[in-house]
C-alpha cells in the first residue's frame, strides 16, 4: 500500500509554535530529472511550526532503487498544516561533516511502512541547503517555569505533611509518613528530569519534554491528593 506521508504525519502532531516564513531553495537529483525543492528557514522561523519526534524519528529514507539516502531526524509542519518537512541528517556523522536538510513531505511516500523518496541519492540530499532550528527560548522558558512551580508546590506539600505528622497520633503518623515518602519521591523525580532538560541546548530541550511532563503530572497528582 502506498500513501503520501502527510496523512500519516498529521495524526501524531501537537501544536507547539506559531506562523513561519520560509525561503525556497532546490537541488537537482543526480541521475534523474526530478528537482527536490526544500524550503529552509529564513531567520530560522520554520522550526516554530509543529515539531514531533515520535513514530517517524530515526526511520531510514530509501530511494526507489532501495538504496538508503538518509535518516529522519525530525518532522516539521507549519501551523496551517499545508507545508510539511522531514528533517534529514545529510552526509557524514553527527558532529562530523553532517548537517540537517528540510525535505517536503510531499516528496516522500510511505510504501508498506518504508519511507521512499523517488530519484533521490545521498549526494543530492547532501547538496541541499542546511536547515537551522530556531533558537527562540520563549516556549522552553514557559515550560520550565511551569515545572518549577509544580516542584515548589510539591515541596510545600511535603512541608505541610511533615507538620501534620509532628502533631499526629502514632497510627495517623504512619499513614502520613508513607504519603511524605511517596511525595518526596515524586519531587525528586521531577527535579531530576527538569535538571536534565535545563542542561540541554535550546535545540534539544524538546527531547526531554515528555519525561518532564510525565514526572510533573505524577507530582501534581500527589500534591492534589495531599491538599485534598
Amino acid at each position: 500500500m502506498k500513501k503520501n506521508l502527510s496523512s500519516v504525519a498529521l495524526s501524531v502532531l501537537t501544536v507547539v509554535g506559531t506562523m513561519c516564513i520560509a525561503a525556497p531553495v532546490s537541488a537537482q537529483v543526480a541521475g534523474g530529472s526530478t528537482t527536490v525543492e526544500a524550503s529552509v528557514t529564513e531567520s530560522t522561523k520554520l522550526a516554530m511550526g509543529w515539531s514531533v519526534k515520535k513514530t517517524l524519528m530515526g526511520k531510514t529514507i530509501y530511494n526507489d532503487a532501495g538504496q538508503k539516502v538518509g535518516e529522519v531526524e525530525d518532522l516539521i509542519i507549519s501551523p496551517d498544516k499545508n507545508v510539511s518537512y522531514v528533517i534529514v541528517g545529510a552526509g557524514g556523522f553527527v558532529g562530523i561533516g553532517r548537517h540537517d536538510v528540510a525535505i517536503p513531505v510531499a516528496q516522500i511516500q510511505d510504501k508498506a511502512g518504508k519511507l521512499v523518496m523517488a530519484g533521490a541519492t545521498k549526494e543530492s540530499i547532501k547538496a541541499m541547503a542546511e536547515f537551522t532550528y530556531a533558537t527562540d527560548t520563549t516556549r522552553r522558558d514557559a515550560f520550565v517555569a511551569a515545572a518549577d512551580k509544580d516542584i515548589a508546590k510539591g515541596k510545600a506539600a511535603v512541608a505541610s505533611l511533615e507538620k501534620q505528622a509532628g502533631a499526629a497520633t502514632a497510627d495517623a503518623k504512619t499513614k502520613i509518613d508513607m504519603d511524605i515518602s511517596a511525595l518526596k519521591t515524586d519531587v525528586k523525580s521531577a527535579e531530576a528530569k527538569l535538571a536534565e532538560m535545563k542542561q540541554a541546548s535550546a535545540v534539544r530541550w524538546r527531547e526531554f519534554e515528555a519525561d518532564v511532563s510525565a514526572a510533573t503530572a505524577r507530582l501534581r497528582k500527589s500534591t492534589e491528593k495531599t491538599f485534598g
